[in-house]
């Protein structure tokens, strides 16, 4: 049952967003202080149709299963560093990412407190977030598995 309804809310919030489509370029404006993406406008909507075929592939549901469900192992020890290859970006596909150099590229809402929120802020979680994007520079050097410990922080 928590399957069925973790696609209709995955299936739900995809069409949500070709609902809105057309707005998205002003909204996104607006939420992240970003004018390029209203001078830019039909370049903006090219990239979110992308951002949206990309999250079809499997992010959306991967946010809503492992995300802001029910995670109760991870793995024991994760290692590497982010080498800004893009690959995580939903395959180069997030309406976001923005090409700094050759083979280099960076978040271009990085510093938006709204970006938490999104999937982004959990790569990777598992073996299966880096061999979904074909990462070349984190891995999991254990098999072992540990329960995950949430602590809540005082701002």
């Amino acid at each position: 049952m928590r399957k069925i309804g973790i696609l209709i809310l995955t299936w739900t919030y995809i069409g949500a967003l070709y609902l809105v489509l057309p707005l998205l370029p002003l909204l996104s404006s607006l939420v992240f202080w970003r004018i390029k993406f209203i001078h830019n406008y039909f370049a903006s909507l090219r990239a979110f149709v992308r951002h949206i075929e990309g999250l079809r592939q499997g992010p959306i549901r991967h946010y809503f299963e492992d995300v802001v469900g029910k995670v109760v192992q991870v793995p024991q020890e994760m290692q590497g560093s982010c080498v800004q290859c893009g690959n995580c970006c939903m395959n180069h596909q997030c309406a976001f990412l923005e090409k700094i150099e050759e083979n280099k590229y960076q978040c271009g809402v990085y510093h938006s407190p709204l970006r938490r929120f999104s999937n982004c802020g959990s790569f990777p979680l598992n073996q299966r977030d880096i061999d979904r994007y074909t990462c070349p520079s984190y891995f999991v050097s254990a098999n072992l598995t540990r329960p995950i410990t949430i602590y809540k922080t005082l701002l």
